[in-house]
């Protein structure tokens, strides 16, 4: 175990940007365990005990910020919960090379999210029935991400609150954190009944994950986001391109 403690800052590292940035702390997880050669099955589900971790310091923190919109975040939740658990079904059968050719797209869709955000401008809040079975399809469908990569699915929900139903881009960012709670937790359940999940990895990663969570939500009121933007789009980018290398070699 003692080897393995290493983990904990990359969880606490981790917990800091997926909470600031609501996407979760896989994406920065993931791509780092991958690259050591951990298998994709036992970095998903390590990934996702981080994020539930760290889901639930960041929503504590949100919760006294009176930034979560509670009824909002538990249908969204309870919506991925179903692509959650076909998502772990689906990276049993996912190989290596084809876990990283993906994940790595993931990487470069989240840089392109970073920059999008900025100019993303909410629209008055509506949760039209059209809107309503929209969101349905689309959280399943971030569901099956989450769990298949471990990310969260933060990368979808943020886009839909702000863009589709009209939230602002801090509640968004908060809300989120309350919808990874529910697609976290059924994801690692499920990736624990399949016999993937390494529990030593996921209490470390948890540990970090836990205390930076906390941190990201307090600094996430009066940080410039400008600077950390670039700085972590240059990380997954690096990211990326190794994992399509080793891909390609493998």
């Amino acid at each position: 175990m003692f080897e393995n403690l290493w983990l904990i800052p990359l969880g606490f590292v981790a917990g800091i940007v997926g909470s600031i940035i609501g996407l979760g702390g896989g994406i920065i997880v993931v791509p780092v365990m991958t690259i050591l050669g951990f298998s994709h099955t036992v970095t998903s589900s390590s990934s996702l005990f981080a994020a539930f971790s760290n889901s639930v310091a960041s929503s504590v923190s949100y919760a006294k910020q009176k930034r979560i919109e509670y009824k909002l975040g538990i249908k969204l939740g309870l919506m991925s919960v179903p692509g959650t658990i076909l998502g772990a079904f689906i990276s049993s059968e996912a190989s290596p090379s084809m876990f990283k050719i993906l994940f790595g797209i993931v990487l470069v869709a989240s840089c392109l999210y970073l920059f999008l955000k900025r100019n993303m401008e909410s629209k008055s809040a509506n949760m039209t029935v059209k809107m309503l079975v929209i969101s349905s399809g689309i959280s399943f469908f971030a569901g099956i991400l989450s769990s298949f990569f471990g990310i969260g699915g933060g990368i979808v929900f943020v886009p839909l609150m702000i863009l589709g139903i009209g939230i602002s881009v801090k509640h968004a960012t908060a809300t989120s954190q309350l919808i990874l709670m529910f697609s976290s937790a059924s994801g690692m359940i499920a990736h624990s009944l399949l016999g993937h999940a390494d529990f030593t990895y996921a209490l470390l990663l948890g540990i970090g994950a836990f205390a930076g969570g906390i941190i990201g939500a307090r600094i996430s009121v009066d940080l410039k986001e400008n600077s950390i933007r670039i700085l972590i789009c240059v990380v997954l980018l690096a990211a990326a391109i190794k994992l399509f290398l080793d891909a390609i070699e493998s």
